[in-house]
C-alpha cells in the first residue's frame, strides 16, 4: 500500500512563534522517523504529508494514497483533532484511528463523561464550567479536581488542580477560564490509583493491550499525572505493567468505554480508584502519542512483550480489517480520475 503520513510537527510551529506548551501535543522528528521506518518495514510505501494544511494542499493537487496513518492532533478549535478525518472523508480516503465524530466528542472531557455515564460506566461525579458565574453553583463534595475540558498532555493539570474550599475553586476555575479560553471540568477528587489501559481494534474486535500503573515519585509533582510529569516522565514517573484485581476491573471499564464511545484501531483509556476503590473512567485518548519510548502507549505494549514494529502493524491491520479491501479504491485510480 501507500500509506501517507499525516501529522503536527512541534518544531514547525514553534517556528511560527507558539509556546511550548501550546504545543505540547505535537510530535518529534523522531516519532515521525520511527512511524515512517516501521510502516515501510511492514512492506508499504510512505509518503509525509504534514498537517491539515498541508493535506489540503496536496488533495487539491490530486494525490492520493490507499491509507492514511493519521496522528495529527490539529491545533484550533474543538474539533481540531476531528479535522484531518473530516477532510479525509470528504474526498474518500482510507485512514487510522477514529473518525471526526469520535474524534470531536472525545476531545470534550465532559461530553465523553456523560455518554460513558449514560452507559453504566462508572465515572467521577462532575460539572462544566462555561463561565465565571457557574462557579457559584457548584455543588460537589470537596475535594474536587479541575482541568480545562479540551486538552491534552495534562495541559492545565498542576498541583493546584486539587481544590479543597470554595475560595480555592474559584481562584483556579477563573485562571483555567482566562488561560484556555474554554470551559473547565470540576469532578470529585479520585485519591486512589491510576491507570492507563492500551487497547487495540475496533469494536467486538477491541482488545486490551493491559493496564499500566502510573506512580509519581518523590520528585514529581503531588496528586496528578501533570503536564509537567508527563513532560518529564522519565524522571518523575514509574510505569508498571499489573495484573493485580485492580488492573484487571481497570481493563474492564477501559473495553467497554472503548466499545461506547465507537473508538477505533488503538488508543489508550485513563483510570483511578475512588475513596471507596472502584475503578473509575478518566478520560479516553483515541488519538494516542506513538512515541517509541516517551509515549504511554508504545511504553505499554513494549513492557507487555511486544515490539514497536508490531503495534504499527496492529493499527494497520486493524483499520484495513475494518475498511474492507473492497471499499479501498487504489491511490493511482483515484488520483487519475
Amino acid at each position: 500500500m501507500l500509506v501517507g503520513l499525516t501529522y503536527d510537527l512541534r518544531a514547525d510551529y514553534l517556528a511560527e512563534g507558539y509556546g511550548e506548551e501550546e504545543t505540547a501535543e505535537f510530535d518529534s522528528p523522531a516519532t515521525i522517523q520511527a512511524l515512517d521506518d516501521a510502516i515501510a518495514a511492514l512492506g508499504h510505501r510512505t509518503v509525509r504529508i504534514g498537517n491539515v494544511r498541508r493535506l489540503v494542499e496536496r488533495l487539491a493537487r490530486g494525490e492520493r494514497w490507499d491509507l492514511v496513518f493519521n496522528i495529527a492532533e490539529g491545533l484550533n478549535g474543538i474539533g481540531r483533532e476531528a479535522q484531518v478525518p473530516a477532510v479525509l472523508d470528504a474526498y474518500g480516503v482510507a485512514y487510522t484511528f477514529s473518525d471526526p465524530m469520535v474524534m470531536a466528542l472525545t476531545l470534550h472531557k465532559g461530553l465523553t463523561k456523560r455518554v460513558v455515564r449514560d452507559a453504566g460506566i462508572p465515572t467521577a461525579d462532575f460539572v462544566v464550567i462555561e463561565t465565571e458565574s457557574d462557579i457559584g453553583g457548584v455543588r460537589l463534595p470537596y475535594p474536587l479536581f479541575a482541568k480545562p475540558v479540551a486538552e491534552g498532555t495534562g495541559k492545565g493539570v498542576t498541583p493546584a488542580s486539587k481544590i479543597d474550599a470554595p475560595a480555592q475553586l474559584r481562584q483556579v476555575c477563573s485562571a483555567l477560564l482566562q488561560r484556555y479560553a474554554q470551559p473547565v471540568l470540576i469532578e470529585t477528587f479520585l485519591p486512589g490509583r491510576e491507570f492507563t489501559v492500551g487497547i487495540t481494534g475496533s469494536g467486538d474486535a477491541a482488545r486490551p493491550v493491559g493496564a499500566l500503573e502510573v506512580i509519581l515519585k518523590d520528585n514529581a509533582e503531588p496528586g496528578a499525572y501533570s503536564y509537567l510529569n508527563k513532560e518529564e516522565c522519565e524522571e518523575r514517573v514509574i510505569y508498571r505493567l499489573v495484573d493485580d484485581a485492580l488492573a484487571r476491573e481497570s481493563i474492564a471499564v477501559a473495553v467497554a468505554s472503548w466499545r461506547a464511545l465507537g473508538c477505533r484501531d488503538a488508543g489508550r483509556v485513563d483510570l483511578r480508584t475512588d475513596a471507596s476503590g472502584r475503578v473509575n473512567f478518566i478520560e479516553v485518548n483515541p488519538l494516542a502519542g506513538l512515541h517509541p519510548s516517551h509515549s504511554d502507549l508504545p511504553i505499554l505494549w513494549e513492557q507487555a512483550g511486544g515490539e514497536y514494529l508490531d503495534l504499527i502493524g496492529r493499527i494497520i491491520d486493524s483499520a484495513s480489517k475494518r475498511i474492507g479491501t473492497g471499499r479501498v479504491r487504489p491511490a493511482a485510480r483515484i488520483a487519475a480520475e
